[in-house]
């Protein structure tokens, strides 16, 4: 799922100590586009996103996964980003190609 919108703020990060290790994560409000705005808490675990860039005000695009689990009878949702991207400026971890680069071909060709 994506969602486009500007960071309107960055919560502390959390550190913690779980049953596989120490884990960390920011979660950041999210205020979508359009009609009828609307602020999302997304989740960020670990170090596995590029953050430089994410600052209040900036427009992003976040790739996210929602997940919902069951706790003594009642639901929770959340909202987990796995890829964001600062509008107008390439992110280092996106699975992009490299640029094409021109070759000799009648050289590299055995036909």
């Amino acid at each position: 799922m994506q969602l486009k919108g500007k960071i309107h703020q960055l919560l502390p990060i959390v550190t913690g100590t779980g049953k596989n290790g120490d884990w960390k994560k920011q979660e950041i409000i999210i205020e979508t586009e359009g009609t009828y705005p609307r602020k999302v808490c997304v989740a960020v675990w670990g170090d596995k996103i590029n953050m430089s860039g994410v600052v209040p005000g900036a427009s992003v695009t976040v790739d996210l996964d929602l997940e919902s689990r069951e706790v003594n009878g009642r639901w929770f949702t959340d909202a987990k980003a796995w890829r964001i991207s600062v509008d107008g400026k390439p992110n280092e971890s996106s699975d992009q190609l490299p640029p094409f680069e021109s070759a000799d071909f009648d050289s590299v060709l055995p036909f």
